[in-house]
């Protein structure tokens, strides 16, 4: 069987990017496409040049297992063991199910593929419509949360730091593209930030655009923020507050939160 390096890198970054994006979902976390980019990347080079050794398979099989632990410490925001456990389990149980049925319907449709030590070789670039699709539901998720916020602009919030809690009605700000650290950065007034953090929590700042110019912003991480949608209230952790200058006004809600 023929296969092209460069058709087999495309691939396998396809396949490894749609396998990473669908473990980040299940396992909520928040790392950013960039990360994903870098761990399918990763992932595809070594799956190229992991055939040319020929292992035995008592050998082939834990290296594979090995690739695929630091693939998933590239693509994900770990901020706890427990959030790479959640990533990593995600990942080989979607790798494992996609395998299984990768070959289940090669042998019903009698397209031929190659088994070998930890890998399997296709005469079907399977990966790249797979990745397609995703991009085609990454899409339709983009656009559904923003007929979503159309929708429904104001929202009630109430956000934590440690013990102290306020609550606020805020809304989703489409135009919010700010990010600290690669997470979304949510904006409230001064008074509010002052009844549940005190200086010492608020240790960086951040620049924001408007249409008045460019400020700098103090910030905080909230421990939580529970948000009522109606229907259902979604609880993120770990938020990156910004702080208003102003006294009075509502929540300025990044995007990014009503998708996770």
């Amino acid at each position: 069987m023929q296969v092209y390096v460069e058709l087999a890198i495309i691939e396998n970054f396809c396949m490894d990017f749609t396998l990473l994006y669908c473990a980040k979902l299940v396992a909520k976390n928040r790392g950013h496409i960039f990360r994903l980019c870098i761990a399918a990347a990763f992932g595809a080079c070594f799956a190229v040049v992991f055939p040319l050794f020929k292992l035995p398979a008592w050998a082939a099989i834990p290296v594979k297992i090995i690739s695929g632990l630091i693939i998933c410490a590239f693509g994900g925001k770990l901020q706890s063991f427990k959030a790479y456990i959640k990533m990593t389990a995600a990942f080989f149980g979607f790798t494992a199910l996609l395998g299984g049925a990768l070959i289940g319907a090669f042998s019903l449709a009698g397209i031929s593929y190659a088994a070998g030590g930890g890998y399997i070789l296709s005469s079907v670039p399977i990966g790249i419509p797979l990745f397609c699709a995703l991009l085609l539901i990454i899409f339709a998720r983009r656009l559904a949360a923003k007929l979503k916020k159309v929708g429904k602009t104001t929202v009630s919030c109430k956000i934590w730091s440690g013990e102290k809690s306020v609550s606020l009605s805020g809304f989703f700000d489409s135009g919010n593209k700010v990010y600290h650290s690669g997470q979304p950065v949510s904006v409230i007034p001064l008074t509010a930030a002052m009844k549940i953090v005190d200086e010492s929590r608020i240790k960086d700042s951040v620049k924001i655009h408007t249409v008045a110019g460019s400020k700098k912003l103090k910030i905080f991480t909230a421990d939580k923020i529970e948000i009522d949608l109606g229907e259902r209230t979604e609880t993120v952790r770990n938020v990156i507050i910004g702080i208003s200058p102003s006294a009075a006004g509502g929540a300025v809600l990044h995007p990014d939160l009503s998708e996770e």
